[in-house]
């Protein structure tokens, strides 16, 4: 079996991860490099485990995890789709079979808000990883003081958390926002369709979405 090291450990995977955050550091985007694959694997396992799903299942989304932004390579646009292809002929090079394929690869095609869905329990683990992944760390040091709205709303993040209830009935994105930064309100300009495809995510695991910022519900 092709395991989630095997894939961490390979240069061709490594070299796209590297060429996608270039693209996104052009095109004037936050950090898509090595910390938010590895934060977006770990953090899709984590809610399986937590759910009870396989052990193989959760290595599978740690690689989808892992491979899910490496379509930046070519273009933002579609992104999800072509690095859907992409990691379709390196696992197959690699040896995977094609059951094990077909799922990480729908988890990869799924997880953009503009074309995704959670067809499957990994990619709506991925969806909620990935799009939990807001974090100061992730504004390029040239952007923080350039205005754009991006930026601006990642830079006011001072801390998250994604918390599955002890009953496991709800998953809450916890943020702390410094409102001298950015309004409340900006978030949910640039992040609701995002936060809409976390509600259906949490739903095909049977659980409730929320939004926690500055500990008042939003959703």
């Amino acid at each position: 079996m092709i395991t989630f090291e095997d894939v961490r450990n390979n240069e061709e995977i490594n070299a796209y991860i590297r060429a996608a955050d270039k693209v996104m550091d052009a095109i004037g985007y936050t950090e898509h490099s090595f910390a938010h694959v590895t934060r977006a694997a770990e953090q899709a396992a984590d809610i399986l485990d937590t759910l009870g799903y396989s052990e193989r299942t959760r290595e599978l989304a740690k690689i989808a995890g892992y491979m899910h932004d490496i379509g930046n390579a070519v273009n933002r646009h579609e992104h999800a789709l072509t690095g859907a292809v992409m990691a379709f002929r390196i696992l197959d090079h690699m040896g995977m079979s094609a059951e094990e394929i077909a799922k990480v690869v729908s988890a990869i095609g799924n997880h953009d808000e503009g074309t995704g869905a959670p067809v499957n329990e990994i990619a709506a683990a991925l969806i909620l990883a990935d799009k939990g992944d807001v974090r100061r760390s992730r504004v390029r040091p040239r952007a923080v003081h350039a205005g754009d709205i991006h930026d601006r709303v990642n830079y006011a993040v001072e801390s998250s958390a994604l918390n599955i209830s002890p009953r496991r009935d709800a998953v809450t994105l916890c943020l702390t926002i410094d409102t001298n930064i950015c309004a409340v309100m900006d978030y949910f300009e640039i992040f609701l369709t995002r936060m809409l495809l976390c509600r259906r995510a949490a739903e095909f695991l049977g659980l409730k979405f929320k939004l926690l910022i500055n500990d008042v519900t939003l959703l």
